[in-house]
């Protein structure tokens, strides 16, 4: 591999997208400094404006006397794979690619209800994150600021729960999507040592990050794995560092070729994550600030998020560039899982 200068990140153990990146990089064997701080920290050090909005973990790319702030992880997962050549995350299936690109997308924007609900819905969990959280960047850090750091963090993460449509109503459907999540996770694991062969894509690397956090982190979710999967719990371990493995493009797995147990897992995507991209993506095209929808026979209530809407159309853009021949293997494969209801928009 060509020698390159070291990509430069900046994000917190606790944060799942940090881990996510982290762990593509080992796997990729490109070189980086990873700067476990909050990025406003690290980008005012640099002088670097903070981007908008400011996410874990924030890439620092140079483009000549430039320097690129940008924290993306989905973006910059692409923009590595067009700079850096060899070892890549991305099928050269068409068909497969996007199937790798629906797992990424709901492990970010689903999987991550499950991380930030656990973290913060019970007293447990919370005084867990609200401790180890501030050590995370300062093992050293006085107590008095720790305390204070905990107390500000718990106060604002616990306060900002419904961002994911995480409350009493709520906290059921999730922890019920949850373990069968696991149990779709250990049947598949069982048969294969990734998603979608024997070589990691871009939707193991989101998983992993979102599961980083909820078997590695967080006591409650930790608990219920551990007793559900203990596949996962171990493909955890192993994600973390998979830069020993040599893949060839024959460890891709055709949609043909598939086991059965994948579709476990795309039945859990249309089962909960269809329903609320449909909801949100309305509420988006009507200017509403919330939007409600029936998930797993329960109302859901939440906040409207743009960025989920430009998700929604990015999977639709990408399913409406496929061959004919490719959308019908992607057809055949999510057909009754409930995904193809959201593959319908222009």
């Amino acid at each position: 591999m060509a020698s390159y200068e070291p990509i430069v990140l900046a994000g917190g153990t606790g944060s799942p997208y940090t881990q996510k990146m982290v762990a593509l990089l080992r796997y990729r064997r490109l070189p980086y400094r990873v700067k476990w701080a909050f990025p406003a920290t690290v980008c005012k050090a640099m002088g670097l404006e903070e981007p908008v909005p400011a996410l874990q973990p924030t890439f620092f790319f140079k483009d000549g006397e430039e320097t690129q702030v940008v924290c993306d992880s989905t973006l910059i997962i692409r923009r590595l794979e067009k700079s850096y050549s060899g070892r890549s995350v991305l099928p050269a299936d068409p068909a497969l690619t996007f199937i790798d690109y629906l797992i990424e997308d709901f492990a970010d924007e689903w999987c991550t209800k499950y991380m930030f609900h656990y973290r913060w819905h019970q007293s447990v969990d919370a005084d867990n994150a609200g401790t180890m959280l501030p050590l995370s960047t300062d093992v050293s850090i006085k107590q008095d600021a720790h305390t204070e750091f905990k107390h500000w963090i718990a106060d604002r993460q616990i306060g900002r729960l419904h961002v994911v449509g995480s409350n009493a109503t709520t906290a059921p459907i999730i922890d019920a999507s949850y373990r069968r999540f696991l149990t779709a996770m250990e049947n598949h694991l069982a048969n294969q040592n990734f998603i979608l062969g024997q070589r990691p894509g871009a939707g193991d690397f989101a998983l992993f990050g979102q599961l980083s956090q909820l078997v590695g982190f967080d006591p409650t979710p930790r608990a219920i794995a551990y007793k559900m999967s203990p596949r996962t719990v171990a493909w955890v371990d192993l994600m973390c560092d998979q830069s020993g493995l040599d893949p060839t493009e024959q460890d891709w797995l055709s949609l043909a070729d598939q086991p059965e147990s994948l579709r476990g897992l795309l039945e859990e995507i249309g089962r909960v994550y269809v329903p609320a991209q449909l909801a949100n993506a309305d509420a988006v095209a009507k200017g509403e600030k919330i939007w409600d929808a029936e998930i797993d026979g329960c109302a859901w209530t939440q906040q409207t998020f743009s960025y989920q809407a430009k998700c929604l159309r990015w999977t639709n853009e990408l399913y409406n560039a496929l061959s004919d021949a490719d959308r019908a293997s992607v057809d055949a494969v999510l057909a009754g899982t409930g995904v193809e209801h959201m593959l319908t928009l222009d």
